[in-house]
């Protein structure tokens, strides 16, 4: 299919040239080759403006555009690069993972058939350090169909950005990713679009993303950061999502996180959610969540108590 519109890949990086080549060779590697590639360095210190230069300049020719920026989070630097994007699509890649040959052609062909829609997903493949698969994030396992999937969203809102393509129109008409979250930003932005935008799901695995390092992902402060995240989602979806389903949501995210501080020892943080999600939802899921809290934590405790 001849594709009129114009596709601007995004990455972000910082002091990663030694793996920003990986990603920019499976841009180099797609059937439909983006119109833009707009690489913004959020301030690194290290080699990665000269080996754009050495390495990829020839390659990609006045496709590719480098920008420096202060070091401000990667949210700062997407955003970066959606105002300097002159694509109609907005396509991201992280400097760490990586796109399969067909991603740009079969996610432009999916929005190009489906103009009601502002965002088209993949299925990714998730791996270690080492490359080797770890499993595969089907997206239909969270949305079972196109179109309106706020109400599915809420109880699983996940976002690898890699496995993103959407309108420039988004971008222009709810902004950008929350500069001001350390984490939980990309659950944000698709709660945030998911409720003004229409999203569909193309059902093949076509991206490829590191997953299992110690990034910002695994900072205690992912816990707070999400259920802000999820509070505010949820109230502001009164009217549109039944009221069931959205406690029902947001219960279940007090159990997630109240496990996660848990395993971080945050003890009275982890009851405070708990509680919240006893008198949240009466769902039956949730009920039998906070009810296995507490043998979990007994027996983490137990087992500290043998190591010592």
């Amino acid at each position: 299919m001849t594709q009129p519109f114009l596709v601007s890949a995004i990455i972000p990086t910082y002091n990663r040239s030694a793996i920003l080549s990986r990603a920019l060779e499976s841009v180099l590697a797609q059937t439909r080759q983006p119109d833009e590639v707009i690489v913004i360095d959020d301030g690194s210190t290290d080699d990665t403006g000269d080996m754009l230069r050495e390495r990829f300049a020839g390659l990609f020719g006045d496709r590719l555009r480098y920008a420096w920026q202060a070091n401000a989070g990667v949210s700062s630097a997407r955003n970066h690069g959606m105002r300097l994007a002159r694509g109609d699509f907005f396509a991201f890649l992280d400097s760490d993972d990586t796109w399969l040959p067909d991603k740009t052609q079969r996610q432009a062909d999916w929005l190009a058939g489906h103009p009601d829609h502002g965002m088209v997903l993949c299925d990714v493949e998730r791996t270690d350090d080492a490359l080797r698969r770890i499993d595969v994030f089907h997206r239909r396992d969270v949305l079972p169909s196109d179109g309106w999937v706020l109400r599915w969203l809420l109880h699983n809102p996940a976002l690898a950005p890699v496995s993103a393509m959407m309108r420039r129109e988004v971008f222009e008409d709810v902004g950008g990713f929350d500069e001001r979250l350390r984490t939980a930003e990309d659950i944000e932005y698709h709660l945030r679009i998911a409720a003004r935008w229409r999203i569909g799901v193309v059902d093949e695995v076509l991206a490829s993303a590191v997953r299992g390092h110690e990034g910002l992902s695994a900072t205690s402060s992912t816990y707070d950061d999400y259920v802000a995240v999820m509070e505010q989602a949820v109230e502001q979806a009164q009217g549109a999502v039944a009221d069931s389903e959205r406690f029902h949501a947001l219960g279940a995210a007090y159990v997630r996180n109240a496990r996660g501080m848990l395993i971080r020892w945050r003890w009275r943080d982890a009851m405070e959610l708990a509680t919240k999600a006893w008198r949240t939802s009466s769902h039956p899921d949730v009920r039998r969540g906070v009810a296995a809290l507490f043998p979990f934590a007994a027996r983490r405790t137990f087992s500290r108590l043998l190591r010592r």
